[in-house]
C-alpha cells in the first residue's frame, strides 16, 4: 500500500512539471517551429504513465490534462479531445508493440527498457494520433489540407523528439530495485 501511495504522488509530480513546463514555455516564448511544428511536450506525462496504469485511470488523467491545457490556452476542449483519444488508444498501441516475452508488472515505458525501435514506433503512432485529431479539431474540417498535413508531420516530429531527448536525459537506465 505504502509504494502505491509513493507511486501516485510521484506520477501526480511528474505530471505537474510537465504541464508547467508546457504552460511556461508556450505562454512565455514564440516555442513553434517554422509556424507549422508545435512542441506538445506534456504529451510525455501521459505516454510515460506505468504500462499498468488502468484504462479509465488513463481516460480521466487525459482528460484532466487536456482540459488544464484548454483552459489556460483558451482552445475549447480541443486538448481535452485530443488526449482523451490518445489515452484510449494507448492501451491498443501497447498491445500491438508487446514483446515477445510481454511486459512486466513493473515494466514503465523506458527507451532504456523497451529500447530504441519499440520507443520510436510508440512515439511516432501515438503523437501522431495525438496531433492528427489535435489539428483536425482545431481547425474544424481538412479544408487546407497540405497546411494540416504538415502540422501534423513537423509537430509529430518535433514533440516526439523531444520526447526521446527526455526519455534519454531524464528516465534511469535500469531499473529500480524492489
Amino acid at each position: 500500500m505504502r509504494g502505491g501511495i509513493f507511486e501516485i504522488l510521484w506520477q501526480a509530480i511528474r505530471g505537474v512539471v510537465y504541464i508547467a513546463l508546457y504552460i511556461l514555455l508556450i505562454s512565455g516564448t514564440d516555442f513553434v517551429l517554422f509556424n507549422l511544428g508545435w512542441c506538445f511536450i506534456y504529451l510525455g506525462f501521459l505516454l510515460f504513465l506505468p504500462i499498468a496504469t488502468p484504462i479509465v485511470v488513463q481516460l480521466l488523467i487525459g482528460f484532466l490534462t487536456g482540459i488544464t491545457m484548454d483552459l489556460f490556452f483558451d482552445t475549447g476542449g480541443v486538448h481535452a479531445g485530443a488526449a482523451v483519444l490518445l489515452m484510449y488508444l494507448r492501451p491498443w498501441v501497447l498491445r500491438l508493440l508487446t514483446p515477445r516475452d510481454g511486459y512486466d508488472a513493473q515494466d514503465a515505458v523506458n527507451i532504456h527498457q523497451m529500447g530504441w525501435q519499440w520507443m520510436v514506433v510508440y512515439l511516432a503512432m501515438l503523437t501522431a494520433i495525438h496531433h492528427t485529431a489535435f489539428f483536425l479539431l482545431e481547425l474544424g474540417s481538412f479544408q487546407v489540407p497540405g497546411v494540416t498535413l504538415a502540422k501534423i508531420l513537423i509537430s509529430t516530429l518535433y514533440t516526439g523528439l523531444t520526447l526521446l531527448i527526455i526519455q534519454l536525459v531524464f528516465f534511469p537506465t535500469r531499473r529500480r530495485s524492489r
